[in-house]
């Protein structure tokens, strides 16, 4: 299993204050699709991703409601990665169809945390030649 990339993803129903905030924390800037935001830092990576998510309630954390947050791990091999995450123990939360070029499959781990594996997406290579495409 080869990890190409890690997202770190926030859900917010306000997506342009969210992903500005963001940006503007790693010197970077935003490259909006639709319900997701890609947030690209000052050296063209993509390191966040903010989700559209209408109903979202901030965290009170550490007394209140908790954390909502997950990671996304793009991967080379998605049929690999996803038996070593069953074989570790990691529970699948929603299917996506393995013979699509591009996908994803939600899991949750151990102890409840939400995460996606995702395939067909851009090496870094490929994502920093988008993002310079954008400017």
């Amino acid at each position: 299993m080869e990890i190409i990339r890690q997202v770190i993803v926030f859900d917010a129903s306000d997506m342009d204050t969210e992903s500005a905030f963001w940006a503007g924390m790693f010197g970077g800037r935003v490259l909006p699709d639709g319900d997701w935001h890609n947030v690209i830092d000052a050296d063209d990576r993509w390191v966040m991703g903010i989700q559209y998510a209408p109903n979202h309630v901030p965290p009170g954390w550490p007394d209140g409601p908790p954390q909502q947050v997950h990671i996304d791990f793009h991967v080379t091999d998605a049929a690999a990665s996803h038996e070593r995450g069953l074989a570790l123990g990691a529970r699948l939360l929603k299917e996506s169809d393995p013979t699509a070029e591009e996908g994803y499959r939600v899991y949750a781990d151990p102890a409840g945390h939400p995460f996606c594996i995702g395939w067909g997406q851009p090496d870094e290579e490929a994502v920093r030649r988008y993002v310079r495409s954008q400017s």
